[in-house]
C-alpha cells in the first residue's frame, strides 16, 4: 500500500491526544454531603477491572477512528498490474490542453480551457514528486518537447493561451509518444484534457493506444459563423459592381434569426444583411458593392452572435488592377484582328511577341496568353506553355492556315487538350453556342433567339483529348470548333479556326470580341481571397526576389514576421510554418512597399460545438485507457487513472465511521456495575 499525499501522515502526531487525555483525569471531584448514610446502600458498585476495560476499548475506537481519518486524507491505494513492470522506473506523465478557440467556450467553473488547466495540475499533483511531466498545446511548440518537474509543470499550464491551431486526436498521440519513445527505462501515462468536438477524430481510423481522456462539458450555446466566402468576377476593375458570395452556417440545434452582418472594405461599410438560418444548415448570399479604387482591397465581413465571438470576423483581400496584361504569340507579325479586339478595351495591356523572343521567365506576370499563326511550335515553347498552365496559366490557341499539324499535337495533347487533325473543307454554320458555360454568361441580357452565329469555309476537325473538354462553338456536322479544357490548375481554349477569313468570318463576327474578352476577363488570376490560421499551407504570392538588404516580410500593426522564400518556376512561395498564431490582414512587404495584402482567418473547423459522447470516446480508447466526462472528471477519479491502482480513501472513511459507532456503543451500553441483589448472591 503506498499514499498519495505521504505529508498528510505527520497527522498521525493527533493521535496523542486521546492518549493523553486518557492517562490523566482533568475532571474535578466534587463533595456530596449525606444526612444518613443507609443511602449509600441503594450505590451500585462499580469493578474497577470492567471499567478499566471499557474506557481502553473506547480509548482504541477513538484512535483508530482518527488514524482512518488522516489516511483518508493521505489517499493510500494499492498499485495495480499495471505498474508492476514500472518498479525502479521514472515515472513520465505527458498531459495534452486543448487550447483550441473552441475552449473559449464557458462551463459552470468559467471557460474551459480555465478548467483544462486546472485538471492538469491536477493530475499532476496525483503523482509523486519525483515524477516528470510534458506538457503538450495545440501549438505543438518545441519547448514543450522536454521533461518539466512538478514546479516548472505548473508554470508551463499557467503560461498557455488560446491557439489557431486544431490538431486531431491521431496526430496529438503522436507526438505524445514521440518524446516518451527517445527515453529509455520510464513508465509513461497519457492525458488528453479536451472538450472533444468530433472534428478531432477526423481521418482517425485506428483506435488509440492507452490514454486518458479527460473531456470538459461546456454550457449548450448557439453559434454562427461565416463559413467561407468568394467573389463572382474573376478580374476586379476600377469602378466596377462586384458581387461577393457569402456563406454562412449555423452550427447549433435551434434556428438563428436576423443575425445581422456588415461588410467593410478599406474601413469603409459596403454592404449591409440580416440572415435568419435554420439549425444546423448553410445557406449563402450575395452582396453587391462598388466604388472601388485601384489597388489592395482589405475586406472584413463582421456578423454579431454572441456568446461565441471568436468566428465572427472574416477577412479576405483582393486586388483592383488598372490594367490586366495579356500576351499575344505570333509568327512575327502581329495579329491585326486581335490587335484591334484588344486595343478597344484601356483596361487590357498588350505585349505582342515572336515565338522565337519569348521571355519564359515571364509567363507567369500574364493570366492570359494568346498563340496564333505559328506555323510550328518548338519543343521549348511547349514545355514552357505546359508549365505556365499547370500551374494556372490560362492558354488561347488558334492554329496557322500553313500549320505542321504533328507540331500542335506534340503541343496540346500533353495538357490533354483536342489538337487539330485533318483539313475539313466545304460550307458550314455554326449551329449551337453552349450558353451555360461561364464564358457565355452575362454576355447577353436575354437568351438569343435566331442568333447570328458564323459561318465557316473550312477549318481543322479537332482530336478528342484525354480529358473531357466544354464546347463552346459547334457546327450543324455535329464538330466542336471551339472548346476549354481544364489543364492542371489552367484552362486551354482550342479553336479549330484559323484567324484567317479565308476559314470562316469569325474574326469580324459580332460574337467574336465579346468571347474573347469575356474569356480574358475570366482569366484574372488573383491570389486566394483568405489562407486558414493552422493549416501550414504553402503560399503562392506575387513573384519577389528576397535578399539579406530587402527581406520579405509580413507585418500588421506593430507585429512582424520573417517567412521563409523560395522561388520555384517563375513564382514566389512562402513558408509560415506556426509563426502566424493572429488572424487579420497582413502586408507583404519588400523593403518599404507593399506587394501584397493577405488574410487569415480562424480555422473554423473550432466553429462547430458538437462534441463527442461517453459511447464514442469509450470506442476510441478501446478499453485501454479511462475516459472521465463532466461531473466525473473530478479530483478522486482523476487520481484513479493517474494511479491505475485500487483506491483505499473510500474504506478509511467508513472505517473511521465504523469506529466512532462502536465508541457511542462502548459509551451507551457497556456497563461495569453489578445490582445489588448480584453482590447479595
Amino acid at each position: 500500500m503506498q499514499f498519495l499525499y505521504p505529508a498528510f501522515l505527520f497527522a498521525l502526531l493527533t493521535l496523542l491526544i486521546p492518549v493523553l487525555i486518557h492517562l490523566f483525569s482533568f475532571r474535578r471531584y466534587k463533595k456530596v454531603y449525606f444526612s444518613n448514610v443507609q443511602f449509600l446502600r441503594d450505590v451500585q458498585q462499580q469493578q474497577a477491572s470492567r471499567r478499566n476495560l471499557k474506557e481502553r476499548l473506547i480509548l482504541a475506537s477513538r484512535m483508530l477512528a482518527l488514524a482512518f481519518i488522516v489516511f483518508a486524507f493521505a489517499r493510500p491505494y494499492i498499485k495495480g498490474n499495471s505498474d508492476g513492470n514500472a518498479t525502479g522506473k521514472q515515472q513520465v506523465v505527458s498531459i495534452f490542453v486543448d487550447n483550441s478557440h473552441s475552449m473559449e467556450a464557458l462551463s459552470r467553473e468559467g471557460s474551459l480551457l480555465d478548467e483544462a488547466k486546472q485538471k492538469a495540475r491536477q493530475i499532476a499533483a496525483s503523482y509523486p514528486i519525483n515524477s516528470r511531466f510534458q506538457l503538450l498545446t495545440q501549438d505543438f511548440e518545441g519547448k514543450h518537447q522536454r521533461l518539466l518537474n512538478r514546479d516548472e509543470f505548473n508554470d508551463a499550464v499557467d503560461a498557455v493561451k488560446l491557439s489557431s491551431q486544431s490538431r486531431n486526436v491521431s496526430q496529438i498521440n503522436e507526438r505524445q509518444q514521440s518524446l516518451i519513445n527517445t527515453r529509455a527505462g520510464v513508465s509513461a501515462q497519457y492525458y488528453v484534457i479536451s472538450d472533444f468536438q468530433k472534428n478531432i477524430v477526423s481521418g482517425q481510423a485506428n483506435k488509440l493506444p492507452a490514454v486518458n481522456i479527460v473531456q470538459l462539458k461546456a454550457n449548450s450555446l448557439p453559434n454562427v459563423a461565416v463559413d467561407s466566402a468568394w467573389l463572382l468576377n474573376a478580374t476586379h476593375r476600377p469602378g466596377e459592381s462586384e458581387k461577393l458570395v457569402v456563406k454562412l452556417r449555423n452550427y447549433a440545434e435551434k434556428k438563428a434569426i436576423k443575425i445581422p452582418l456588415k461588410i467593410t472594405i478599406n474601413g469603409a461599410q459596403k454592404a449591409i444583411g440580416s440572415f435568419t438560418l435554420n439549425a444546423k444548415s448553410t445557406q449563402t448570399d450575395t452582396l453587391s458593392f462598388s466604388g472601388l479604387q485601384a489597388g489592395w482591397q482589405r475586406g472584413q465581413i463582421q456578423l454579431q452572435d454572441n456568446p461565441v465571438t471568436f468566428d465572427n470576423d472574416f477577412y479576405f483581400a483582393f486586388n483592383v488592377k488598372k490594367q490586366q496584361p495579356v500576351l499575344l504569340i505570333n509568327n512575327g507579325t502581329p495579329n491585326k484582328y486581335l490587335s484591334a479586339l484588344f486595343a478597344s478595351d484601356p483596361f487590357f495591356k498588350v505585349n505582342q511577341t515572336g515565338e522565337g523572343n519569348v521571355d519564359y521567365s515571364a509567363l507567369a506576370n500574364y493570366p492570359l496568353i494568346v498563340l496564333s499563326d505559328v506555323d510550328a511550335i518548338s519543343s521549348g515553347l511547349a514545355q514552357q506553355l505546359k508549365t505556365y498552365v499547370t500551374k494556372g496559366g490560362n492558354l488561347m490557341f488558334f492554329p496557322s492556315a500553313k500549320g505542321t499539324i504533328a507540331t500542335y499535337q506534340s503541343f496540346l495533347q500533353p495538357m490533354g487538350a483536342a489538337y487539330p487533325q485533318a483539313l475539313v473543307t466545304g460550307d458550314a454554320k455554326v449551329s449551337a453556342i453552349n450558353m451555360q458555360s461561364r464564358v457565355f454568361k452575362n454576355i447577353f441580357e436575354a437568351a438569343p433567339q435566331n442568333t447570328d452565329l458564323p459561318r465557316v469555309k473550312k477549318y481543322f476537325n479537332l482530336a478528342r483529348g484525354n480529358k473531357t473538354g466544354e464546347y463552346l462553338m459547334k457546327l450543324q456536322t455535329g464538330d466542336v470548333i471551339w472548346q476549354r479544357f481544364a489543364s492542371g490548375s489552367g484552362k486551354v481554349y482550342v479553336c479549330a479556326l484559323p484567324l484567317d477569313e479565308s476559314f470562316s468570318n469569325l474574326p469580324v463576327h459580332a460574337l467574336f470580341v465579346p468571347i474573347v474578352l469575356r474569356v480574358a476577363l475570366l482569366s484574372g488570376r488573383d491570389m486566394p481571397l483568405f489562407h486558414t490560421l493552422g493549416s501550414n499551407e504553402v503560399i503562392e504570392t506575387v513573384p519577389l526576389n528576397s535578399s539579406e538588404k530587402e527581406l520579405v516580410k509580413l507585418v500588421k500593426a506593430k507585429q512582424t514576421i520573417i517567412p521563409d522564400v523560395r522561388q520555384q518556376d517563375g513564382s514566389t512561395l512562402l513558408y509560415l510554418p506556426g509563426q502566424l498564431t493572429e488572424a487579420g490582414l497582413y502586408e507583404l512587404k519588400k523593403a518599404d512597399s507593399t506587394a501584397a495584402i493577405l488574410a487569415f482567418n480562424d480555422n473554423r473547423a473550432e466553429s462547430d460545438l458538437d462534441y463527442l459522447t461517453a459511447n464514442e470516446l469509450s470506442k476510441l480508447v478501446g478499453g485501454k485507457g479511462n475516459v472521465l466526462t463532466g461531473d466525473a472528471a473530478n479530483t478522486a477519479n482523476i487520481a484513479v487513472a493517474a494511479n491505475s491502482a485500487m483506491q483505499l480513501w473510500k474504506l478509511c472513511i467508513i472505517l473511521a465511521l465504523v469506529c466512532l459507532a462502536a465508541e457511542t456503543l462502548l459509551v451507551r451500553y457497556f456497563r461495569t456495575t453489578k445490582s445489588k441483589a448480584s453482590q447479595q448472591v
